[in-house]
């Protein structure tokens, strides 16, 4: 991997930055979480429920909150049932897909890192 230099006479956040862009989209709390479990579930579909009670912690409102980013920028799809009550399922889109190897290589090198300090 060769790695571009950052500009010298320029605020690294006010440069077209990939790593600030991609923080960005995914760098809350919450956003990895949940992509990581609607991706880890079985047939790949979570409802609005189930991701409530995977992403220990989080409010209703942040869930909601951060499913709406997350399909504003392509990386879930939602897909909502007319049935009464509503049924809306989540799962992961084509461009959400591709970030899934960087996701798993950041999880290989954490749990690398949390054994080493034990």
């Amino acid at each position: 991997m060769t790695q571009k230099p950052l500009p010298k006479d320029k605020n690294i956040y006010d440069t077209d930055c990939p790593i600030l862009y991609a923080m960005e989209v995914i760098g809350q709390k919450w956003k990895l979480p949940i992509l990581w479990y609607i991706t880890d579930a079985e047939n790949q579909t979570l409802r609005y429920k189930e991701l409530e009670r995977k992403v220990v912690g989080i409010t209703a409102t942040m869930l909601t909150k951060c499913l709406r980013e997350l399909e504003q920028d392509k990386l879930i799809t939602r897909k909502q049932y007319n049935t009464i009550p509503p049924t809306v399922e989540y799962s992961i889109a084509k461009r959400g897909k591709l970030l899934m190897p960087a996701l798993q290589s950041i999880y290989d090198w954490g749990e690398s890192q949390m054994n080493e300090k034990e």
